[in-house]
């Protein structure tokens, strides 16, 4: 069994975010992650916590992806 994929994904530097669909009795729903990914011993890994610097990047893929999905409305 595969796992679910998002439909669309945004990356700005080591921020990203990730649109998920959802079929509901109303529709189709989309919802919206976040993750940062860091280098830990030579490994990368990610993480859905953000530091003070991070956040303006966040701010700036929310918009993007409301704006994603708001144009999939159409």
């Amino acid at each position: 069994m595969s796992e679910k994929q998002p439909v669309h994904e945004i990356r700005l530097g080591r921020v990203t975010c990730a649109i998920w669909e959802n079929t509901t009795s109303q529709g189709i729903r989309h919802n919206v992650t976040f993750r940062r990914l860091y280098k830990a011993e030579e490994q990368w890994k990610s993480t859905d916590g953000f530091g003070r610097d991070d956040l303006h990047l966040v701010a700036k893929l929310a918009g993007l992806a409301e704006t994603w999905i708001y144009e999939q409305g159409r």
